[in-house]
């Protein structure tokens, strides 16, 4: 599997990006797939996550400012970012888990969000 990220950009404060998260290859029917980022001299932060069937879940720092969605005759999910502010200066990364008798992960290389103020 490989997951290909892309949407990242610089940004005002206050302004919105979508983030894109291209997943190829052999992907299980049962999957979860997470947006994760990480800021200079941070731990790894959870973002959002969405699995095969809609279902989601978000990070209490960005809830009700960002959206995941998914296309999954496209294999991609969509992070749309809105009311952006500095702290949301990042590399984002999306994850895949292919869910079966065993779990694998999967990661992208990641993409730069940084938001100026």
């Amino acid at each position: 599997v490989q997951l290909m990220e892309s949407g990242g950009g610089l940004v005002q404060a206050g302004g919105s990006l979508r983030l894109s998260c291209a997943a190829s290859g052999n992907i299980f029917s049962i999957n979860v797939v997470t947006w994760y980022r990480q800021a200079p001299g941070k731990q790894r932060e959870f973002v959002a996550a969405i699995t095969d069937g809609g279902s989601t879940n978000y990070g209490y720092s960005v809830r009700g400012r960002f959206t995941i969605s998914r296309d999954n005759a496209k294999n991609t999910v969509y992070l749309q970012m809105n009311s952006l502010n500095s702290e949301d200066t990042a590399v984002y990364y999306c994850s895949l888990r292919n869910i079966g008798v065993k779990s694998y992960d999967y990661w992208g290389q990641g993409t730069q969000v940084t938001v100026s103020s």
